[in-house]
């Protein structure tokens, strides 16, 4: 008789194509599903782009009330998800908002209670970091598992001490190397679809539009590369609260023909071959799963010093101090020699990036964790 995969609750919130999500759907794409499935719930009511996926690899998705909307709700509709089904193993995405979902974990007598943070905080996004300081403290309470992408987002959710003893994990943000590696072709007939010329240097983007993003200084970025290089244009991949702010801002500076915004996609894959080169300028990061990816596709990448050093994977990755201005942005990018890296798989396969290696590790950590 076959035995029945276990199966692992993952909570991620509102789909957003943010990295979180990402990161949690490669591990379920690579994860041997006849020994661990993954379920979702998901924030908000509305069909997602993850859903149809979810379900042809044989999981659930439950819909539940946004945290944001009535966090009783929430946490009731989480409680009973896990308690009607029996799951043992909760596995919380939300950072520092982590607290909520798994109290209603413990409540309902889940086994085993995971946190795994994926981010920092700056005192400069005053509300949200305020929110993140707050909960901070009381995050691990009802947790017995600890997750961090990184060691940077490791220490600033656990302190060092813990990191120290080894009681917290650093799970990669690990990919599938070979599904981002450069395809010629690929970006050939996408710069078609796309009406992108080949002569078009592309600056490309992907991440959620959000304070975090910095998309605000990223336009000023492009603005300067544009007055260099008119044969330039900007792609951003992504949605979030502060997109109509940014689109007001790429018309105020007459830039609306070369920016282009295509939202959420499903093949941000194939999308990093359009790009030539690759731009981050986050206030904070945990470890961006995008910078692998675009690292992964041999793009020039340029990341600001707030973003982890531990994405430093190859050799196309460079870090820009933040307070430096647009200009000198704008310059160090066009300086350089804007190539892609025909050795990033090695690159990366060596540091351990690779998503093969890594799933059997988060597969193994779930079944020792119910023994």
């Amino acid at each position: 008789m076959k035995q029945e995969p276990i199966r692992v609750l993952q909570i991620i919130g509102f789909v957003c194509g943010g990295g979180v999500e990402a990161v949690i759907m490669n591990y379920y794409r690579n994860i041997d599903r006849n020994k661990v499935q993954f379920d979702f719930i998901i924030d908000g009511y509305e069909k997602t782009t993850l859903d149809n996926e979810i379900s042809s690899l044989g999981g659930k998705v439950y819909k539940v009330e946004p945290y944001t909307k009535n966090p009783f709700k929430n946490i009731y509709q989480i409680y009973r998800i896990i308690k009607d089904n029996n799951y043992q193993i909760v596995h919380s995405n939300m950072n520092t908002l982590a607290v909520f979902s798994l109290f209603a974990a413990w409540l309902a007598g889940a086994k085993v209670r995971i946190l795994h943070n994926h981010s920092t905080a700056v005192k400069s996004e005053k509300l949200r970091s305020a929110m993140k300081y707050i909960l901070r403290p009381f995050a691990p309470i009802f947790a017995n598992k600890y997750l961090a992408c990184s060691k940077l987002a490791g220490e600033w959710m656990y302190g060092k001490k813990k990191m120290e003893e080894g009681k917290v994990k650093v799970l990669n943000n690990a990919i599938n190397v070979d599904d981002f590696a450069y395809d010629v072709n690929l970006r050939m007939k996408l710069r078609q679809d796309l009406n992108i010329d080949e002569n078009i240097l592309v600056i490309g983007h992907v991440g959620r539009f959000m304070y975090q993003k910095n998309h605000d200084f990223l336009i000023d970025i492009f603005r300067e590369i544009h007055k260099q290089k008119n044969n330039s244009l900007l792609l951003l991949i992504g949605d979030g609260s502060l997109r109509e702010i940014i689109k007001a801002k790429v018309q105020n500076y007459g830039l609306k023909d070369c920016v282009k915004f295509l939202g959420l996609r499903k093949d941000v894959k194939d999308l990093y071959n359009v790009m030539d080169v690759f731009v981050l300028p986050s206030w904070y990061e945990g470890l961006p799963v995008v910078s692998v990816e675009a690292q992964a596709n041999g793009l020039p990448c340029f990341v600001s010093d707030k973003v982890s050093k531990e994405c430093n994977l190859t050799s196309s990755i460079v870090f820009i101090n933040l307070r430096e201005g647009a200009k000198f942005w704008c310059n160090y990018i066009l300086l350089n020699d804007l190539v892609r890296n025909d050795k990033a798989k090695e690159e990366l396969v060596k540091n351990k990036y690779d998503i093969h290696m890594k799933s059997k590790l988060l597969m193994n950590f779930y079944i020792g964790a119910l023994e």
